[in-house]
C-alpha cells in the first residue's frame, strides 16, 4: 500500500507570501489615501507588480539591458516607497500634492513601460558581440611543368598561361559556441512570438555582428 507523501512547507514561499501581501495593502492603502478609491485603489498594486515580474522576465530571457534595469528599478522604487511612505513617514489623512500627482501619473508611466518591454527589441539595447577573428589560410602553391623554349601565341598552353589565376574563396569565420548557444535563444524567442523562422538580417540586427558572421551561425542554426 502505498502512502502519501507529507506536505512539504517551504519556508521561502511562505516569505515571498508575505512579503507580496504586506506590498500589495500598503500600495492600496498609499492609492487610497492619494483619492483613489474602490476598485481603483485595488488596481494600483497589481500594475506595479505586473511590471516589476514583466522586467524581470525580461532580464532573465534576454539577459542584462538597460531597459529591462530601467523599468524593474522604477517598478521596486514605487513598491519599497509605498512600503515606507504608510509606516508613518507621510500623514495619509492629509495626503502632499506631489503624492496625489505621482499616483495620478502612475497609470501612464506603467501602461509605457510595460508596451517597452513586450514590444521593443532593439538592437542597440544591448552590447554586441565581437566576433571571433578568422584564422589565415596561405594559397595553395601550383606547379606547373613548363616545357623550355618559347610557345606560339596560338597554342593552347600559351592561352591558358595568360589566364590569371582564381583567388582561393575567403575561409568561413570560426563561431564561439557560446555565440551559437546565444545566438539560438534569440531565434526560439522569435519563432515563439511570431510563429516563423528568424531570417539572417533579423538575426544579424539582433547580435549587432557583421553579416559574414551572422551568416555563419545561421548556417549553423538551420
Amino acid at each position: 500500500m502505498r502512502t502519501r507523501p507529507a506536505l512539504r512547507v517551504d519556508a521561502v514561499l511562505i516569505q515571498a507570501v508575505i512579503a507580496g501581501a504586506l506590498s500589495f495593502a500598503h500600495l492600496h492603502d498609499l492609492a487610497s489615501a492619494a483619492g483613489q478609491d474602490g476598485w481603483k485603489a485595488w488596481a494600483y498594486p497589481i500594475s506595479v507588480d505586473l511590471l516589476l515580474v514583466a522586467a524581470w522576465r525580461r532580464l532573465r530571457a534576454d539577459g542584462p539591458s538597460r531597459l529591462a534595469w530601467c523599468w524593474f528599478l522604477i517598478a521596486l522604487f514605487a513598491s519599497l516607497g509605498a512600503n515606507v511612505a504608510t509606516a508613518g513617514f507621510l500623514d495619509l489623512a492629509h495626503s502632499p500634492a506631489w503624492l496625489r500627482f505621482g499616483i495620478a501619473g502612475w497609470p501612464a508611466l506603467a501602461f509605457l513601460g510595460g508596451t517597452l518591454l513586450a514590444h521593443s527589441h532593439s538592437a542597440g539595447d544591448r552590447e554586441p558581440v565581437p566576433p571571433a577573428p578568422a584564422a589565415a589560410v596561405p594559397a595553395p602553391e601550383v606547379e606547373r611543368d613548363i616545357a623550355p623554349g618559347p610557345l606560339p601565341e596560338s597554342s593552347p598552353l600559351a592561352a591558358a598561361d595568360d589566364t590569371p589565376a582564381l583567388a582561393p574563396a575567403p575561409p568561413a569565420p570560426s563561431v564561439p559556441a557560446a555565440l551559437v548557444d546565444h545566438a539560438r535563444k534569440v531565434a526560439d524567442d522569435h519563432h515563439a512570438r511570431t510563429g516563423t523562422r528568424i531570417d539572417t538580417d533579423t538575426l544579424r540586427a539582433r547580435l549587432g555582428v557583421p553579416p559574414q558572421l551572422a551568416d555563419a551561425i545561421a548556417a549553423q542554426l538551420n
